[in-house]
């Protein structure tokens, strides 16, 4: 599997509830906080849940 990593880069203050849970599933905690995960579909349905929180990047 590919593996990305995952930036947080907006505030999760005026967001759901549903939104805050999953930014903690993903393990982002701060803004600029990253995470390097694999790009399974479960992983991948998150991020798109909150992509306009985050930031994504394909690893090498």
């Amino acid at each position: 599997m590919a593996k990305i990593r995952i930036t947080q880069v907006k505030s999760k203050i005026k967001s759901s509830q549903r939104q805050k849970r999953t930014l903690e599933a993903l393990g982002l905690k701060r803004i600029s906080s990253s995470v390097e995960a694999e790009s399974t579909p479960q992983v991948l349905g998150m991020v798109e849940k909150v992509r306009h929180l985050i930031k994504v990047e394909k690893v090498k």
